[in-house]
């Protein structure tokens, strides 16, 4: 990396991180109003009336589940519906219906929020199925995440309680207050920066060698917004945002950073102004920025380093990197996709180096929790400072408590099959994969494009992205036969929704028991020692589980 380029990727470092402390407290703080307010807007009372809900009546946490899993439920059938109808829906440009198990796996990646696709978007569907089906999940799956982190600072927040809020009021305050009105201001600022809207169709055009090349239009501007702010992640073209279409310069490039990341680092100022002390907030955000900065730091080492006479001559591994981004612009956008659920590609992973490409998977490894998805981060960061706190307290002899609430058998064993949902079916897919005979000779003769230890990484990380819903890949690996479609889709389903019952039943937990009194024995949560935990007890947790996994896979490779 030249000086130049240094000093280039300093000034965009601290251009984002200005904006994201400037966001902090307002972002946050309106995050906090919108789910505490007893006021309902005119628009949520018409769709109140609309579905037949009350917004006053309080649901226990099974009652919330049920909510969400019909909802989700609901949301695939829909999703899948359209898709296999495209060839009788208007404005479907001619595209012929996706197949069944690719239909299936769409609509299970739109409605959990990771947004993986096994298709060239632009080639497969249209804009029926695209603004109908498409666009709502990318609203409506992004509510759901912040909806089930409220409900779980709920239960640190109240006091012998049997309910934790109403499923229906919070993902109706979640579209409407937050994600709508901010998916406006990011769709007009992306627009001023180039990124195409219509609805124009397929336009022939010829080249300057006199062929004819036929151009994609879409409403893409509006898509872009919902897909960073929502960290959803799908590209509305197979490019992603490395497309000129969908991301024209290095200031949207890095306006697209700041979107993926101002609601998932202000969620932890919501968290801190809902239970009423703002530094277990900042606490749980020094951490979450720590592990960022360093993912950052060691994928652009890694990337700026690498041997080999081409990346020598470039200055770097450019491979696979728009030179309009750069270097750091390019590892600055894949650290925050995978520290997210976004998965969002300004570059291709595939491309990076050994080490540089086992960086994103083990960003997806940790849980994205640096600063997550938008919900998702919360609170899997949350239930990681449970299991903190439980260590902590069997350091020194203590009861362990979290927030006045006490962490007994029942709260330490809902924490720890959530940090275990997600291994399994990361190891277990990626085994079974290699392991059954049929599967193994489809996999290797149709998927996979490099064979070897790299093809082990590219199915390696394509069942981590799916696990922890996050939606990118190594794009050497092609999904889109029924094996993959199907198991990656069960991954998504089940890394969702098991989650998410877990969740729930801790927030119904701890809202229903009392404040327990802070003593002198209490551990301090919102001091500097307490975050060095945290983030330790995150990173040895996916060191544990996975570390063998990668001898196998990226380290064999980094160091063969």
């Amino acid at each position: 990396m030249t000086t130049e380029q240094f000093w280039f990727a300093v000034l965009q470092a601290g251009a984002l991180a200005l904006l994201l402390a400037l966001a902090y407290r307002p972002v946050g703080d309106y995050i906090a109003h919108v789910y505490t307010s007893a006021r309902d807007l005119a628009v949520e009372r018409g769709t109140y009336r609309l579905i037949g809900v009350d917004p006053r009546s309080a649901q226990t946490w099974q009652a919330y589940l049920r909510g969400v899993l019909l909802f989700s439920f609901i949301g695939i059938v829909v999703v899948y519906g359209l898709q296999r109808l495209q060839s009788f829906l208007p404005a479907s440009l001619g595209l012929p219906a996706p197949s069944e198990p690719l239909a299936f796996n769409t609509a299970v990646s739109f409605v959990t929020n990771t947004n993986w696709q096994s298709y060239s978007p632009e080639l497969t569907l249209g804009y029926t199925v695209q603004f109908a089906g498409l666009a709502v999940q990318n609203f409506v799956s992004a509510a759901v995440g912040i909806a089930v982190a409220i409900t779980l600072v709920r239960g640190f927040a109240y006091r012998r309680s049997g309910t934790i809020g109403n499923f229906w009021v919070d993902l109706v305050r979640g579209t409407y207050r937050v994600l709508l009105p901010f998916s406006i201001v990011a769709a007009i600022v992306l627009l001023a920066g180039g990124v195409i809207q219509n609805v124009a169709g397929f336009t022939d055009v010829t080249t300057v060698a006199g062929a004819t090349q036929s151009i994609p239009g879409g409403p893409v501007a509006s898509q872009e917004a919902i897909k960073l702010l929502g960290t959803n992640g799908g590209g509305f073209f197979n490019a992603n945002s490395a497309h000129p279409f969908e991301n024209p310069a290095p200031w949207t490039s890095l306006f697209q950073v700041f979107l993926m990341l101002v609601i998932p680092f202000a969620m932890p100022r919501a968290f801190g102004r809902i239970v009423g002390d703002n530094r277990q907030g900042y606490a749980i955000v020094a951490v979450m920025a720590g592990i960022f900065v360093a993912s950052l730091v060691l994928v652009t080492w890694a990337e700026a380093s690498a041997g080999g006479t081409a990346p020598q001559l470039a200055g770097a591994a450019m491979e696979g990197k728009e030179v309009r981004f750069g270097l750091f612009g390019s590892t600055l956008f894949s650290s925050t996709s995978t520290l997210t659920s976004t998965g969002a590609v300004n570059s291709m992973h595939d491309s990076y180096t050994a080490l540089g490409g086992m960086l994103p998977m083990i960003n997806m490894m940790l849980g994205e929790i640096a600063p997550g998805g938008v919900g998702s981060g919360l609170y899997g960061m949350l239930v990681v400072a449970v299991i903190a706190v439980f260590v902590g307290g069997l350091l020194i002899g203590r009861t362990p408590e979290y927030l006045g609430k006490k962490i007994g058998p029942r709260e330490i064993k809902l924490a720890s099959l959530y940090i275990l949902v997600t291994p399994i079916l990361v190891l277990v897919g990626t085994a079974l994969s290699f392991a059954i005979p049929a599967v193994r000779a489809d996999v290797e003769s149709t998927s996979i494009w490099n064979p070897g230890i790299h093809g082990l990484s590219e199915v390696l990380y394509a069942f981590t992205s799916a696990a922890n819903n996050n939606g990118s890949a190594f794009a050497g690996l092609t999904a889109n036969t029924p094996w993959l479609n199907t198991a990656l889709g069960v991954a998504m389903l089940l890394g969702r929704f098991v989650p998410i019952v877990l969740v729930l039943a801790l927030a119904g937990s701890f809202a229903a028991q009392d404040k327990v009194p802070s003593t002198v024995g209490t551990l301090p949560t919102h001091r500097p020692q307490f975050a060095g935990l945290l983030a330790g007890v995150a990173v040895i947790i996916t060191a544990l589980t996975y570390f063998p996994v990668l001898t196998l896979g990226p380290l064999a490779e980094g160091l063969s």
